[in-house]
């Protein structure tokens, strides 16, 4: 939809805005819970493994005069692997294309060198605007919240000059502390427009995306901290059963998962394949949620040996 249109009133779309804005940071920074806090539904897979998202996800944000879409990405940070470096160019393609920057900093760690790291990234973009959310903020008093606001604060200026930051927003996504500032100071950003997307839209991710998504995290709870690198789930085929009257629809939805060892695979499935049965459970209650149908699950746990190396496999599997 082109943004060039003006409606017939004096302000551009009758005074609409509607555009895109990044949240970035480095991993496990408390990006995509705070998309899932502003969007106000789960479109991002959250997880206390870091590395998580591997996919651009799409939040929107309606509002009567304005509209915002979200853009979740990997953590930023210095690459070991193949995939590593394919995430970290994602990033870098997706900031190039929004109006704004959410750069998230936890208030529950000090700031560090990979936090300096993707500041540096950010100032070297030039004039787009950079907003810091000082993430996590119900974790910490209110004397260590200021600390790092301070800290934060000064990041900027040592990054951006004396102007620094556009904005700097303590938020909470786990008590909605500040979320609607957030929300607001992004929006602020954006240029008149026309809504970008459909009323009632949260994401444009396809469904099989999102249902890969939702295993994933059901996949890494409580597993060990090798694992999140290693897992993989591409979802097979989602057929709806035959039998089933219409407005009682019922799919099957069949999956795989990839690890890249056999022990890998042992830890995903489970002593007499209990851990695998307990992801389905785990799995299914939001799968079926989105899909708005009752559904059969069927997981399969294959290795697909060294995968985040091997430019084929990740081609394979969706990267």
């Amino acid at each position: 939809m082109s943004k060039q249109n003006k409606s017939d009133g004096g302000a551009p779309y009758g005074g609409y805005r509607a555009g895109f804005a990044v949240l970035v940071g480095r991993p496990n920074a408390g990006k995509s819970t705070l998309t899932n806090a502003l969007v106000g539904q789960k479109v991002a897979i959250t997880s206390a493994k870091p590395q998580t998202t591997r996919h651009t996800i799409r939040g929107i944000v309606h509002r009567e005069d304005s509209q915002l879409v979200l853009v979740d990405t990997p953590g930023l940070h210095r690459p070991r692997t193949l995939l590593g470096k394919r995430l970290n160019e994602l990033v870098a393609d997706t900031l190039a294309e929004v109006d704004a920057i959410g750069f998230c900093l936890p208030a529950n760690e000090k700031i560090g060198p990979g936090d300096k790291f993707i500041a540096a990234q950010l100032a070297a973009l030039g004039r787009k605007p950079v907003i810091a959310l000082v993430t996590k903020a119900d974790t910490v008093d209110r004397q260590a919240l200021t600390e790092q606001l301070l800290a934060v604060a000064a990041l900027g200026r040592e990054v951006l000059g004396e102007e620094g930051w556009k904005d700097i927003v303590p938020v909470s996504a786990a008590d909605g502390f500040q979320v609607d500032t957030v929300a607001d100071v992004l929006i602020s950003h954006m240029p008149p427009s026309p809504p970008l997307y459909p009323d009632g839209h949260l994401t444009d991710e396809p469904e099989a995306v999102m249902i890969a998504e939702l295993i994933r995290e059901a996949a890494l709870e409580g597993v060990r901290d090798e694992l999140p690198h290693s897992l993989a789930v591409v979802v097979e085929e989602i057929v709806p059963r035959e039998d089933r009257p219409e407005d009682r629809p019922f799919l099957d939805v069949r999956v795989n998962l990839y690890v890249e060892r056999p022990s890998q695979k042992a830890i995903i499935i489970g002593k007499g394949g209990a851990r695998l049965r307990e992801v389905g459970t785990n799995a299914r209650k939001g799968i079926e949620a989105l899909l708005g149908a009752r559904i059969y699950l069927d997981l399969h746990v294959k290795v697909a040996k060294d995968w985040q190396r091997d430019p084929k496999q990740l081609v394979k599997l969706g990267f």
